[in-house]
């Protein structure tokens, strides 16, 4: 959620900017490689991940060919991300704010990264599973005599229980595939171009009431300065 509210703020951050005609090629380009990073991080996170597949409508063909080729796919996007805004000529106090955007993206790839390298070792798995088949299939024999048939669906829920348990244990050490990540995703992708869209449409409003303005100020004679 801090890598994508960061993406969110700092697309907004590069929306406001002013950039010149020659640079707005730049800045939408900008704003599809932040679009793209929390799918990149999302695929490097979950293995088997189509990651072309999944960038395919957010990056052009050249940029996606470095991002494939690239043994890191996330910090790929991130350098494309930091020399699109350095293109853009940002004012000082700009600058920082959006590279303290991006230094929340290195935390989530840092954070993603040790949840991925802390695995449940293998050893304590196996020594849980064979200590709760040892346990039920001796749990009849000892409470048999106090139980009588009662101990076949007590050994049954008992153990569906515990071996649910142990399972919760593995998914919780690979959370990622469990998360709804490409809805997030999604979401982030349709508020920006939602924002885009908005800004767009207010700008023509704007230019239009201007050039209105305009020209009935040059049809009365006025001044056009």
């Amino acid at each position: 959620m801090r890598v994508l509210a960061g993406a969110s703020e700092l697309a907004g951050l590069v929306m406001g900017v002013r950039a010149r005609v020659e640079d707005l090629g730049v800045k939408r380009a900008v704003l599809g490689y932040i679009e793209a990073f929390p799918v990149a991080l999302k695929c490097h996170v979950i293995s088997g991940s189509n990651i072309r597949a999944d960038l395919k409508n957010l990056l052009e063909e050249d940029d996606l060919d470095v991002i494939v080729s690239a043994k890191h796919r996330p910090r790929c996007l991130i350098e494309f991300i930091t020399q699109g805004l350095q293109t853009l000529q940002l004012e000082e106090p700009n600058r920082n704010i959006m590279e303290s955007k991006i230094s929340s993206f290195h935390e989530g790839i840092g954070v993603c990264e040790q949840l991925m390298g802390i695995p449940i070792p293998l050893s304590y798995t196996r020594l849980t599973s064979r200590f709760l088949v040892l346990w039920h299939l001796t749990l009849p024999i000892i409470l048999w005599d106090d139980c009588n048939w009662i101990v076949v669906p007590a050994t049954f829920i008992s153990a569906a229980s515990l071996f649910c348990i142990e399972e919760v244990g593995v998914l919780i050490e690979e959370p990622f595939p469990m998360l709804a990540l490409d809805e997030l995703c999604k979401q982030l992708h349709e508020s920006i171009q939602e924002a885009m869209a908005i800004e767009n449409a207010v700008h023509m409003r704007l230019a239009a009431k201007k050039k209105r303005h305009s020209e009935s100020h040059h049809i009365n004679g006025w001044s056009n300065s």
